[in-house]
Parts: C-alpha cells; sequence; structure tokens
C-alpha cells in the first residue's frame, strides 16, 4: 500500500523536463530565426536599392523613388510569415523573433541624428507645434479609445504613435506599460497601413490648398507617422519642404522620452495600482522606465556635440555610418513584425483600434494643417 504523500514513479509529473526542453527549443530556434530575419533583411535592403533603378525608365518612376525599405521590410516579411506558417514552422521559431530588440536599437541610434541645437535655433516653431499636436492629438486617441473600451495599453501605444513618430513611439510606450508583443505588432502594422498612402496623400493636397514650402514641409513632419515616410512625402513635395518636414518630424521624436517617463508614471501610480496599496516607489518607476529611451538621449546628445567639434564633411560622413547602421536595425524590426503579425491578433482585436487610429490620423491632420499655417506661414525656408 502507498503512502498518501508518496507519488510513485508512473504518476509523477516532472515540470523540469518540460522546462529544459523549452529551453533547448528556444536555444536552437533563436540562431535559426536570426539567420531567417538576417536573409529577409538583405532582401530587403535589396530591393530598396534596385527597384528605383529598374523602374527608372517607366510610368512607376516616381512610385518606386517614393516607397521606402518598411514598406518592403513588412512586405517580405508577411511573406516569410505565410511560408513558415505553411511549413508549420512559425509557431516553433517564434520564441526567436527579436522585435524589440531591433526597434529599440534602431531608436537609440536613431538619437545620434538629431541635433538639438539645430532644431531650438533653425526651427523654433516646430518645438512649440510638436508639443500642441502631440497634446491633442494624444489626448483625443486616449479618449475615444476609452470610450470605445480598449484596453488601456493598447490605448497607450496607439496614442503614441498617432500622435509623435509612429513606430518608434510605440515600442518607447510599450516599454512603459508594459504592452504585449501582439499589440506591438498590432500597433506597428496600423502605423504602416495609414503612413503609406499618405506618402502620396499630402503632398497632393499640399499642392491642392496651395500651401507655401515651409507649411507643407510642417504639415507633413507632424503627421506622417515614420521618419523614412516622412523623407519619402517631402522628397515628392520638394526640397524645401523636406528640411522643415525632417526637422518637425525630428523634434517629436526628441519627445519620445518624456511621453515614456509621463506614460510610466500614469501607469505605475494609477492604472495598475491596486486599491488600498503602498505607493509606489520612485525605485519601482525607475525598474518600469524603459532604459533604451535614455540612450536615445545620450546618442542625440552625443552627436550633438560631435557635430560641434568635427569638421563638417567628417562629421556628416560618421553621422551617415551611424543612420546606415540605425536603417539595417530598422529593417530588421520591420521584418520581424510582418513575421509576427497574426490575423488572429486582428481579429481578436476587432473594428476598434481601427477606428480609434483611424479618427486620430483625421484629427491629426486637421489641427497639424491649422498649426502649420498658423507657426509657419511667415517662416523663411
Amino acid at each position: 500500500m502507498v503512502p498518501k504523500d508518496s507519488t510513485s514513479a508512473e504518476t509523477r509529473t516532472d515540470p523540469a523536463p518540460v522546462k529544459s526542453e523549452t529551453a533547448a527549443l528556444q536555444a536552437v530556434s533563436q540562431p535559426a530565426t536570426g539567420a531567417i530575419v538576417v536573409v529577409l533583411g538583405a532582401l530587403t535592403r535589396y530591393f530598396d536599392t534596385h527597384v528605383p533603378q529598374w523602374a527608372a525608365d517607366t510610368a512607376f518612376k516616381r512610385v518606386a523613388k517614393s516607397i521606402e525599405f518598411p514598406v518592403y521590410a513588412i512586405a517580405i516579411g508577411l511573406i516569410g510569415n505565410i511560408i513558415l506558417t505553411k511549413l508549420a514552422l512559425r509557431d516553433r521559431l517564434s520564441a526567436g523573433f527579436r522585435t524589440e530588440f531591433f526597434i529599440k536599437t534602431g531608436v537609440v541610434l536613431l538619437g545620434a541624428s538629431i541635433n538639438l541645437k539645430i532644431l531650438v535655433t533653425a526651427a523654433g516653431p516646430s518645438i512649440l507645434q510638436a508639443l500642441l499636436l502631440i497634446t491633442a492629438v494624444f489626448g483625443f486617441t486616449w479618449w475615444l479609445g476609452g470610450r470605445l473600451g480598449l484596453d488601456d495599453k493598447l490605448r497607450a501605444l496607439l496614442s503614441s504613435a498617432v500622435s509623435i513618430c509612429g513606430v518608434s513611439a510605440a515600442i518607447a510606450a510599450a516599454g512603459a506599460v508594459q504592452a504585449r508583443r501582439e499589440q506591438i505588432a498590432y500597433a506597428a502594422s496600423l502605423v504602416i497601413i495609414f503612413a503609406l498612402p499618405s506618402i502620396f496623400l499630402l503632398p497632393w493636397l499640399a499642392d491642392v490648398f496651395g500651401l507655401s514650402d515651409a507649411v507643407a514641409g510642417a504639415w507633413i513632419g507632424g503627421n506622417i507617422d515614420t521618419t523614412a515616410a516622412v523623407a519619402a512625402s517631402g522628397a515628392i513635395a520638394g526640397e524645401k519642404a523636406l528640411q522643415i518636414a525632417t526637422i518637425v518630424k525630428t523634434t517629436q521624436n526628441a519627445l519620445i522620452g518624456l511621453v515614456a517617463i509621463a506614460l510610466t508614471a500614469y501607469f505605475t501610480l494609477k492604472v495598475e495600482r491596486v486599491a488600498g496599496a503602498v505607493r509606489p516607489s520612485a525605485r519601482q518607476i525607475w525598474e518600469r522606465f524603459p532604459k533604451f529611451v535614455l540612450g536615445f538621449i545620450a546618442a542625440s546628445v552625443i552627436g550633438t556635440l560631435y557635430l560641434q567639434s568635427a569638421d563638417k564633411k567628417s562629421g556628416a560622413a560618421h553621422i551617415a555610418i551611424v543612420n546606415d547602421l540605425r536603417t539595417w536595425f530598422l529593417i530588421f524590426a520591420f521584418v520581424s513584425i510582418g513575421l509576427e503579425f497574426s490575423l488572429r491578433g486582428l481579429r481578436e482585436a476587432g473594428w476598434r483600434p481601427i477606428v480609434v487610429f483611424g479618427s486620430a490620423v483625421v484629427v491629426n491632420l486637421a489641427v497639424g494643417l491649422g498649426l502649420s499655417v498658423l507657426l509657419f506661414r511667415n517662416f523663411a525656408v
């Protein structure tokens, strides 16, 4: 007779083999997934470089030049997603996807190209526009998301993405509120879906409305949600519009850190605080704070100081190297987003996030146009 507190060898369940099997699977999947991401990233860079050349003498010349690497990267990632799913490999390899690592590294490297002194001295109105636009659009998106019953974490991601700078801001917000990976992928997908038509729509509308180069550039820079798409749209609008669009967008990028700090404090002190619980300490808030934002700020300061001390030619060349490295990391990030994208996640999220994001884009366009006209109508480029 077996004592009640005993467990036979046949019936005992030992979690150790399960854990070791999972660890082994992850150890095998990460290098394999890394290799897939690198190969797809190289393919993305190839298309990004060669498609404009192939279309040089065709009717698609302008379109081909305007499409930037995020489009190719996500499309190629989605194709890889379908293939891996058909081969029953996607779930097995998913543990090796490093979307957050790639985007966070890309955001840190982005800071090196943001010269804070230039932003302040060359385009003061862009700072005021960024503060007012972010406040208005973030507030509207957060409010509408609440009215439609969205999860607070997804509200934070969508509000940050549409009001600041797309995927980079969504990643910063995700670190602050501890969002799920599928929420990040969902927010990133919405950013790309809405940013693509804006590349062509805003320059056309600027021409229809008869906007000056400065106003058109400010509108483009303040409303399109990815830096790459801003560059593409600004190039269509003209060189002078591109300069203002870049300054306005980089001003918004520089505010990622402030928004991350605010979201960290809000979610720690209010959203996730249990009633009657002790107020979280400064250390707990620090542990929640996305540290890569500090890297972004540090890179911006270092880049600014370096460009002040180096001669113009060599300084620009070195920053270009950093920017190229940033592009590679962002390519890997967008490929990973495509690989991680799940139709199941779309179905689970339903129509409400799309309505919230789309409505916020419309508000962003209207408020951004008003602020651009008000602040940049007399601005000399």
